[in-house]
């Protein structure tokens, strides 16, 4: 399968779609930490460099959304970048592989409807 610029993510998802309709009144179920405390507009940048579609949500934070995961990308006080948001369920190992392939450490959850942490991923 062809990926985009090397990362090892599959073109074949059509990246720059908006979320997919099913997505859009999820609560959220993913949640992490980008340990690596990358700055949350180099995140922004480099998803939208993979063809996600991103934008500014406030002062310090962005939103970046594919057709299958929208997060909000944010950084705390003291530097630590934390993303949350809503992602297909089984696309939390897509995730995790896009961030290790970027060189970001980082800690992923998925949660199901009732808030109960149903996988974890740590690169």
């Amino acid at each position: 399968m062809p990926e985009i610029y090397g990362v090892g993510i599959p073109t074949s998802d059509n990246s720059d779609r908006p979320l997919d309709a099913a997505f859009i009144d999820m609560a959220n179920n993913v949640c992490g930490v980008l340990e690596s405390g990358v700055d949350p507009a180099l995140v922004a940048s480099r998803l939208g460099s993979l063809g996600w579609r991103t934008r500014s949500a406030s002062w310090c934070s962005y939103e970046a959304e594919t057709a299958w995961c929208r997060i909000e990308i944010d950084q705390t006080d003291d530097g630590v970048t934390l993303i949350n948001g809503v992602i297909a369920p089984h696309r939390i190992d897509d995730l995790s592989t896009l961030f290790a392939r970027l060189g970001w450490q980082h800690s992923v959850e998925l949660s199901d409807e009732n808030d109960n942490v149903v996988g974890e991923r740590r690169r």
